[in-house]
């Protein structure tokens, strides 16, 4: 019987499926937090972000009868994801914040520390605003001249409350770079 069926259904081991929950619980968590609750976009991005991770256990259920449907529900995650991406780089572009290349040392920081879980990527944001406070300490005239088009080697962060975002309510994360931090962690699971 068991050469009739092969085994299938392992997605919970995949790394793609582990990432994809990953960016799914950063999405919601962020759609939450950023994006008006009425917004269409929000339902796109959870949406998109759901796809990804279901279509991937899909396809590996449906790889004990068809390796067909198996690739055609992958490529339907990827799909789905590169949607999420764009929304993404959407949010960034149309704040006018810039999107680190991989090699930004908080990316690199971020990669160096494999975050399987919601709270290892909040762990490593909240460091990067400690990062970004000490930083803005040691050098508070030279820091509020940056660029925003300049790459600082840690993710710029301020207090208070976001003005780019209509409904300016006190964030959980504390501040909009906060939220650029989430974000550039977001496009670089990808």
């Amino acid at each position: 019987m068991s050469d009739l069926i092969p085994k299938h259904g392992g997605y919970r081991n995949l790394k793609s499926f582990q990432i994809s929950r990953l960016i799914y619980d950063v999405t919601v968590r962020f759609c939450n937090q950023y994006i008006d609750k009425f917004s269409r976009t929000k339902d796109q991005m959870v949406q998109a972000a759901r796809s990804g991770v279901q279509n991937i256990a899909e396809g590996s259920q449906a790889a004990a009868t068809s390796k067909k449907t198996e690739i055609k529900l992958t490529q339907v995650a990827r799909a789905s994801l590169e949607e999420l991406k764009l929304d993404y780089e959407d949010y960034l572009r149309h704040r006018e914040l810039p999107q680190f290349p991989p090699k930004h040392p908080a990316l690199i920081r971020f990669k160096d520390r494999r975050c399987k879980t919601l709270k290892e990527v909040q762990v490593w944001v909240a460091e990067e605003h400690q990062r970004s406070k000490h930083k803005s300490k040691n050098n508070s005239d030279n820091f509020n001249k940056l660029d925003r088009h300049n790459h600082p080697s840690s993710v710029s962060v301020s207090a208070g409350q976001c003005q780019s975002i209509s409904s300016c309510q006190p964030f959980l994360l504390a501040s909009h770079c906060h939220l650029h931090a989430w974000l550039q962690t977001l496009l670089f699971l990808y």
